[in-house]
């Protein structure tokens, strides 16, 4: 399967201002040849995730929706636009995976960049949809969720 990027995304042509990290992912895992070495990749991005301190593991902070523990919390800048810095974990080496393809696209962007690009398709792209249990792409899809209602309010 062809995975050049051409700035498109779910099929469209991308205009949101997180093209060029998409398109870097696509790269990334269009290299791999099958699903073994794109699960290789994404256990690898997970080892980049820096740890979240304990006292942020609350359950205020917590993920609902994800099957494994994943916390996520973030930071909003007063600039303006303000900055969405975000920082997550998790006790699965899988989720926090998908918490680094996350926090590359989303974390330190403004609101409105977060909310103009949906990026649902992007795991379909990446092959990890079709390969993920369906409480992972829920959990996945919760988290998206979480970042656009952090974005929505700060917007």
């Amino acid at each position: 399967m062809s995975m050049s990027p051409l700035n498109v995304v779910c099929g469209k042509r991308a205009t949101c201002s997180l093209v060029d990290t998409i398109d870097e992912l696509i790269d990334e895992f269009g290299m791999m040849d099958d699903w073994d070495e794109r699960y290789q990749l994404l256990l690898e991005l997970g080892d980049e995730v820096p740890e979240l301190a304990d006292d942020l593991k609350t359950e205020q902070n917590r993920v609902e929706g994800c099957l494994s523990l994943v916390w996520m919390v973030a930071h909003v800048t007063d600039d303006e636009p303000p900055i969405i810095t975000i920082m997550a974990n998790s006790d699965s080496h899988i989720v926090r995976g998908l918490i680094a393809i996350l926090l590359r696209i989303y974390s330190g962007r403004p609101p409105q960049d977060i909310l103009d690009c949906d990026i649902h398709c992007l795991f379909e792209r990446l092959e990890l949809s079709k390969h993920l249990s369906a409480t992972r792409r829920n959990g996945l899809y919760a988290m998206i969720e979480r970042i656009r209602l952090l974005a929505a309010q700060n917007a």
